[in-house]
């Protein structure tokens, strides 16, 4: 079996470590402080999506141009039991 570039990892130095080691640590607070903010707007979210659902009910969906159609309550899709999932 032939040995590719790709198999083969070089070893870091202890100062190019110590530069990801804390790298990744801010990014894990980073992360940590989005993934709050997200859980955070929740309340706000439900609302949104309300809102939006009886809008495309009563007003109706932009289909072309200025041509609208409503949604009728039977092709609303039922909310899921599990959390919303945010990428950002």
């Amino acid at each position: 079996m032939a040995q590719r570039v790709q198999d083969k990892k070089p070893k870091r130095n202890k100062t190019a470590q110590a530069w990801m080691d804390e790298n990744v640590a801010e990014q894990k607070i980073r992360h940590r402080a989005i993934v709050k903010e997200m859980e955070e707007l929740e309340p706000k979210r439900k609302k949104w999506i309300r809102d939006f659902l009886k809008t495309i009910q009563t007003r109706g969906f932009n289909v072309d141009g200025d041509l609208l159609r409503k949604i009728p309550k039977a092709e609303i899709p039922k909310e899921p039991k599990r959390k919303h999932r945010v990428v950002w």
